[in-house]
């Protein structure tokens, strides 16, 4: 997965924007906790669509359990791109890239933890935290996995969900960890899109010239290589510099400090 940290850094930027326009009334993040952990759980999601492959590293982030369940996704995936496949459309033998780099992934997946969160409360909602704040661990901190282990991402994975889960003490406003999922799923693909691979966004409701699987993506002189220089020496340090701005703006009194200050310096000009 050589674009594993610039998805997760772009979901964290992705939820700290989301996290300040969602409506309270909708389950939308009222404190810096529960905006630092919305931006967790979408930079963590980010991540999720590709465990359609069992050779990328979010498959391993668990150990044997996310291995196996990549390879259980890969083979859903290709007996779903067999199923729905124009007559252009070519032959795979595996899934990755297809169903879970699509919109009806997103939405439905989206769907599902709002729904298993409304329906079992607590254990949904620390089962979601536990899946995706591993996932970000992973991602945004892929030197520390890598030379800890499976092991130790799965205990600060389960202790994190476990303290997270006091930071949300009303299950109705904890359905929002939904959208942060959906939202994470869909940045991932736009990740992608401006890849040199694409990404089959729209697939299968949308075809074009007889294909269903086509790739949403860039014309080829704007589109760039995955772990290439560019997303390395430029697009990940630029994320980076976002996230931890958007992240000071989230903290409360900082957004009021920072706008008395500038009234003050516009008062001694």
């Amino acid at each position: 997965m050589v674009m594993g940290a610039t998805h997760a850094v772009s979901g964290a930027v992705a939820g700290l924007l989301a996290a300040q326009v969602l409506p309270p009334e909708w389950g939308g993040p009222t404190s810096t906790a529960e905006v630092f952990t919305f931006a967790g759980v979408c930079a963590g999601a980010a991540l999720l669509p590709d465990l359609d492959t069992a050779q990328s590293t979010v498959a391993r982030s668990f150990g044997p359990a996310s291995w196996v369940l990549a390879k259980g996704v890969d083979e859903v995936s290709l007996w779903y791109y067999r199923l729905t496949r124009g007559r252009r459309d070519p032959k795979r033998r595996g899934g990755h890239r297809t169903l879970t780099h699509t919109a009806l992934f997103a939405v439905a997946i989206s769907t599902a933890v709002s729904a298993l969160i409304v329906a079992f409360g607590q254990p949904a909602i620390i089962g979601t935290l536990f899946l995706t704040l591993g996932l970000a661990l992973r991602g945004l901190a892929g030197g520390w996995a890598k030379r800890n282990g499976w092991i130790a991402v799965t205990v600060a994975a389960a202790v994190l969900s476990v303290l997270t889960w006091r930071w949300y003490p009303d299950e109705v406003g904890s359905r929002a960890l939904g959208v942060a999922v959906g939202l994470g799923c869909a940045v991932h693909c736009l990740g992608d899109a401006i890849t040199k691979e694409g990404v089959p966004f729209l697939a299968p409701f949308v075809p074009w010239r007889g294909r269903r699987w086509w790739e949403f993506q860039l014309p080829s002189m704007l589109s760039i290589r995955a772990g290439g220089t560019f997303e390395r020496a430029i697009l990940g340090p630029l994320l980076t510099l976002a996230a931890v701005g958007l992240a000071l703006w989230a903290i409360e009194g900082v957004p009021a400090a920072v706008t008395d200050a500038l009234g003050e310096w516009q008062a001694l000009r």
